[in-house]
């Protein structure tokens, strides 16, 4: 499956189809090595929805905008 698209990213949150603005970076500890990021991506409505999920259940590392980690991720092999 190619993962490049022309379509923007879009947030996360059920039956969204807003923009994405933020990736919230996480892993749960049972699953995933510390180093390891899953994404969620949240629109600005969302963010703080989705921030609040994943952080009542300790997972949340990271919230930075899209653009912000798009310039960080260039060349690495995070998941999402």
């Amino acid at each position: 499956m190619n993962s490049v698209s022309d379509e923007p990213p879009i947030c996360s949150a059920k039956g969204c189809r807003t923009d994405a603005v933020w990736v919230l970076a996480w892993n749960n500890p049972k699953l995933h090595t510390p180093e390891r990021r899953k994404t969620w991506l949240a629109c600005d409505e969302h963010r703080e929805h989705l921030s609040h999920f994943l952080g009542l259940r300790g997972f949340l590392k990271d919230v930075v905008t899209l653009e912000e980690w798009e310039r960080g991720s260039a060349g690495s092999a995070a998941d999402r």
